[in-house]
């Protein structure tokens, strides 16, 4: 088998959902499915970010004049539909299905047309860039297919490959590298808190003050620690050695 990485780069109002995102850096998209047939595409996404951000995606995929991952980018009498699946303050799972007509193409549909059945597609998204990772047949032809996704996006956004390489050893999905690291906003957040003693104990400065003194609001710091501080004890428990399980007698 063989992997595709490469990210489109939206230009500014081509696309709603990559103009929220681009507003809300610290809001992230990713796929937890995604499946196409020649007629149709359906998916389920993971969102997080803000309470007000999620609301603004949620409403934007629902009722923008055509499809978010539509590369027409006009209203071309496809069919959707979305469906929250589970909603907290601070993710969203949304479903999607897409119902295309002759005029609607996307990128899993480019790619069905050019390798055929049995893809394996991931996506992550932040801010305007929507990086796409597929896993193909390893004699799959990947310049035609470039040359047609360049073709459709030429006027909206910019197309980097990120990635090409065999992958016969195994054929996991891992996550999106970006994960592996902080935002630019959780790391200035997280870096601020530790240098005015927010970790002090006790602490040396309350959330409100250090909000104020980085001239943000409250929720918005309070959510950038929060994630920050989620995505480090994450990749802190992923990196320990297995620990035995001790079983007691009483």
């Amino acid at each position: 088998m063989r992997e595709f990485v490469f990210a489109l780069e939206y230009d500014p109002e081509s696309n709603p959902v990559a103009d929220i995102l681009a507003e809300c850096p610290e809001t992230h998209l990713r796929s937890l499915s995604c499946h196409v047939t020649d007629d149709t595409l359906w998916r389920v996404d993971h969102v997080t970010g803000s309470e007000a951000t999620l609301d603004a995606v949620a409403e934007t995929v629902a009722t923008a004049d055509y499809y978010a991952d539509c590369l027409v980018r006009r209203d071309c009498q496809g069919e959707w539909e979305t469906q929250v699946l589970d909603r907290s303050p601070d993710t969203l799972i949304l479903y999607s299905y897409w119902q295309r007509t002759v005029a609607c193409t996307s990128i899993p549909h480019l790619a069905l047309e050019h390798f055929g059945d049995g893809l394996i597609f991931e996506t992550t998204w932040r801010g305007r860039r929507y990086q796409w990772r597929l896993i193909l047949p390893s004699d799959a032809k990947l310049t035609p297919f470039y040359e047609a996704l360049d073709a459709e996006i030429a006027d909206t956004a910019g197309v980097e490959i990120m990635r090409v390489r065999e992958n016969t050893e195994s054929l996991r999905i891992e996550e999106d590298e970006a994960e592996q690291f902080l935002s630019p906003e959780q790391d200035s957040a997280l870096q601020a808190a530790v240098e005015h003693g927010y970790y002090e104990t006790p602490r040396a400065i309350e959330t409100y003050e250090l909000a104020e003194k980085l001239d943000l609001p409250g929720s918005t710091l309070s959510y950038r620690l929060r994630r920050a501080e989620a995505q480090l004890a994450s990749a802190y428990v992923k990196n320990l050695p297995m620990t035995p399980v001790v079983h007691s007698n009483r």
